[in-house]
């Protein structure tokens, strides 16, 4: 077996529209409707899953809101980040600081989303 990347995540949420809003203004993701009901949010060639906790089907019953911890890159500096995540009254609860990545080293901030999942937003460093 040999695994090649990831095709998308699934977060589930307390508050589908207030997700999908947050996504959008902080992070510039753009949000689908895959079928009614049912969203995510798009960057690049990545998808973000949206479950509703409410309406989880019996596979993931057992996620829950706030469970998540993931890291997305971007080439806009880690400075500019942090002034934009600050501009949106979120808290950077760590960072800038230096971690090592899936392919090297990134320089990171980390924060959380409304239902207190932990991103990590990150520059790759050469």
């Amino acid at each position: 077996m040999n695994m090649s990347g990831f095709d998308h995540i699934v977060l589930c949420v307390a508050d589908v529209d207030r997700t999908l809003e947050f996504y959008e203004s902080v992070l510039g993701m753009t949000r689908r409707e895959e079928r009614p009901g049912k969203w995510s949010l798009h960057f690049g060639a990545h998808k973000i899953s949206i479950q509703d906790a409410k309406t989880a089907p019996d596979i993931a019953r057992n996620t829950v809101p706030g469970s998540g911890n993931f890291c997305v890159l971007t080439d806009t500096p880690i400075a500019e980040i942090a002034a934009h995540l600050e501009a949106h009254d979120i808290e950077v609860i760590a960072g800038p600081g230096e971690r090592i990545g899936a392919t090297g080293p990134i320089l990171s901030v980390y924060f959380h989303d409304p239902d207190r999942n932990l991103v990590e937003v990150s520059n790759r460093l050469t």
